[in-house]
Order: C-alpha cells, then structure tokens, then sequence
C-alpha cells in the first residue's frame, strides 16, 4: 500500500534520521548534496565547510530537503521539506544550534568540521581552527510518502 504520511508521522522521520540531502540552486543551476542533520521539531539544523552548496544558498536561500528510510523496495518512507536557508552567525543561536547537533551526532562519528579541536579521531592534516559554517532551515512546506508491505515500517 502506497500512502501519505501524516504531519506526526513527517516529523517523526525527521526526527530519527541522520543523513538527508539538500538541494539548492542559482544561476539556473541545481545542486544535491547529502548532509547529516538534527530536526528540532521546528527547524533542521546543519553544519557545512565553506565550498559551493554554502555558496549557492548564501545566493539563494530557497532550499529543498529530502530523508528517506528505505528497509525493501516495498518497505519505505520519504520526506521532502521546502523551507528558507538561515546561517547563523549569532553568537546565542550558533551555540544553540553546535549544542542540538552536538548531543545528537556526537555518539556517531562526526565530520572534521564537527569535532573539538585536538579530538582523538580528527584526521591528520584538518585545520585546527576550523570554524564550520551553522545553518539552519527554517521549513515551511512539508510531504511525506509511504509504501508498506503487511510487516508495516510506518511510524504511530
């Protein structure tokens, strides 16, 4: 059965995955990247080096953001969420925002530009005093797509 999720039912998968994909564009240009994250309940939360999606939505801040779990081609769910690109170069917010993706992410490990500085897994070579970039998406549209066998994957 192939269905639509409800607003809970979004929210839930938001809030359990990882790794979702962010799709930007300028000068009649499309760009798809993966990214982890942290959704909040109101907004996803990311991290980024400087380089062309930063670049890209620093032009134009209309994003588009999509997470799915996938378990079988007959077992999935999918989520596409449209909102506005926020950097956030507060000091109150940015430390917000490191806060929520650092209790979230920390257990897995994270990317360079996550990690403390002299961390024991930062890779040799990585700038010690790289500063990530911290965005936010504040979302203002949200879908969510479900096909489910009879062992059901969809969240309650």
């Amino acid at each position: 059965m192939i269905g639509s999720m409800t607003k809970d039912q979004i929210e839930h998968v938001l809030r359990r995955g990882l790794i979702g994909r962010i799709a930007c564009s300028s000068d009649n240009r499309i760009y798809i990247v993966p990214v982890t994250y942290v959704f909040d309940g109101s907004y996803i939360y990311a991290h980024s080096r400087e380089g062309l999606k930063i670049e890209i939505m620093r032009k134009n801040p209309d994003v588009c953001f999509e997470v799915d779990s996938i378990e079988t081609m007959i077992n999935w769910t999918c989520v596409v969420a449209w909102g506005k690109f926020e950097e956030l170069n507060n000091d109150v917010e940015r430390t917000k925002a490191l806060k929520i993706l650092n209790d979230r992410l920390m257990p897995y490990l994270l990317s360079e530009t996550m990690r403390p500085q002299g961390h024991p897994q930062t890779p040799h070579g990585v700038e010690k005093n790289l500063k990530p970039v911290v965005y936010r998406i504040n979302i203002t549209e949200m879908t969510g797509r479900y096909e489910e066998n009879h062992l059901g994957n969809l969240p309650q």
